[in-house]
């Protein structure tokens, strides 16, 4: 009997080539979906199918997606992954890899270009938690961050300007003002996560950002805030009335 496009083989699997067009027809479907309803309105799996698909282009990534987002509990927490726990991933080799790390830093770019503009930064709160949230919520270590403004609390730079241990981040007020200094920033944004998940700020947190106050305060240099970023929640040391 001649073969058919839609029949089994005696093993009762389907032919390589029906495999194949089952897998376009289901990528496409998805494709179509985004298109039609938009990313918001996909599950994560879906949108990260899609960015799979993207990387891997002749495989089936749904079942890759529901594992990666087992495995690291969120879709931020895929793409926030260090390439060390990406490697035990099966089905995720070194280009793959690097084509996640790709996806993360071009959504960390427009994140930052979203807050970067002529804009007061004061004004686009909900986008600089999003961004700080992007950048440092599925951190390993502590990571202590410095948003430097003008006096039209419009940003001036973004920098990163201590790492340290899984709960400790060694911070110097002196270096932080002359950074502020250098960059002749009139105003600082202070951030840092917690690795534990937890952004209940710490007596030490408390401490330190109290003296980089004073030690600003008498240069005309004024502190907004202190954001601690965890995995799902932030705290603002101002809100909290501890500056």
């Amino acid at each position: 009997m001649a073969n058919r496009p839609d029949a089994f083989d005696e093993a009762g699997f389907t032919p390589a080539s029906a495999e194949a067009d089952d897998h376009a027809g289901h990528r496409k479907r998805v494709r179509d979906r985004f298109l039609k309803v938009g990313g918001d309105a996909l599950e994560d799996y879906e949108l990260l199918e899609l960015a799979l698909q993207l990387i891997i282009p002749r495989k089936d990534t749904k079942a890759l997606a529901k594992t990666l987002l087992r495995e690291f509990g969120s879709f931020s927490g895929v793409f926030n992954a260090s390439q060390a726990r990406l490697s035990q991933i099966k089905g995720l080799g070194d280009t793959t890899i690097a084509h996640l790390k790709v996806i993360q830093a071009v959504a960390a770019r427009f994140g930052r270009d979203r807050i970067d503009s002529q804009q007061p930064i004061l004004s686009s709160w909900s986008q600089l938690i999003e961004y700080c949230n992007s950048q440092m919520a599925y951190q390993s270590i502590e990571q202590f961050r410095i948003l430097f403004l003008d006096k039209k609390n419009r940003l001036i730079a973004d920098e990163v300007q201590q790492t340290g241990t899984v709960d400790h981040t060694p911070v110097y007020p002196r270096e932080v003002i002359r950074r502020t200094l250098e960059l002749s920033a009139t105003a600082l944004i202070l951030v840092h996560n917690h690795p534990s998940g937890d952004p209940a700020p710490s007596s030490a947190d408390v401490r330190m950002t109290r003296e980089i106050a004073d030690v600003a305060k008498p240069l005309g240099i004024t502190l907004h805030d202190h954001i601690i970023i965890g995995k799902s929640s932030h705290t603002s040391l101002r809100a909290l009335k501890l500056i």
